[in-house]
């Protein structure tokens, strides 16, 4: 059966959020393909998980026989994190840009998904996996921009679900977010709203064709 594995990382809610906004259109589409299809989602602002610590992080590098019961405990979220990535056949993913980079909500879920000599290390066990990454910004970082070597969204979540646990990873780059907040963004207006609904067309065209080529 068909699982998408669907992650939120917006503080704001569906309908004020151009991440959820867009999350939510390419997830309508890839449902269409598959209505008896199963989808694991995570609201990682509303529901956060714990911060990664030290019996997490050294329950990965010890033998699970020798686990105390505070590893066990903490290693028991990463397994099951894992797990979901592992079953997935496609992910989704909301990652607003907040202060230049990712919310610290999605950090978190990477710290503890990465599990070394499994999700993470030289043979990564959901690798070739296809993710796409809905990577909205309030102003525009594109290349040319003044502020293009202030993108560390796209070239951070690149190097990390692309290059080291191995999926196969796609972009959805909705912005000039905040133009219609903003009067000092008045006159980009018509190219947020342009932006935007590029995106959606995207995530729709997007949704239905990755579906599609899980089904296949």
């Amino acid at each position: 059966m068909p699982t998408l594995l669907h992650l939120d990382s917006s503080a704001s809610p569906l309908g004020g959020s151009a991440s959820r906004d867009v999350t939510a259109t390419f997830r309508k589409a890839w449902e269409e393909q598959h209505p008896d299809g199963v989808v694991i989602y995570r609201d990682l602002a509303a529901d956060p998980l714990p911060h990664i610590d030290l019996p997490a992080i050294s329950a990965g590098f010890s033998d699970p026989s020798e686990h105390t019961a505070e590893q066990q405990a903490a290693f028991a979220l990463r397994t099951e994190l894992a797990s979901e990535l592992e079953q997935a056949d496609a992910v989704l993913i909301g990652a607003p840009m907040y202060n230049f980079t990712i919310p610290s909500t999605l950090k978190t879920w990477l710290d503890q998904v990465i599990v070394m000599g499994r999700t993470g290390g030289d043979a990564p066990s959901a690798a070739g996996t296809p993710v796409t990454v809905v990577a909205s910004r309030g102003g525009s970082y594109a290349p040319g921009t003044p502020r293009e070597d202030f993108e560390f969204v796209q070239t951070y979540l690149q190097k990390v679900l692309g290059d080291f646990l191995g999926l196969e990873v796609d972009f959805i780059v909705p912005e000039l977010t905040v133009a219609r907040s903003n009067p000092a963004m008045a006159d980009l207006v018509d190219l947020s709203d342009a932006s935007r609904a590029k995106a959606h067309e995207e995530a729709s065209e997007k949704g239905k064709a990755l579906a599609s080529r899980v089904a296949a």
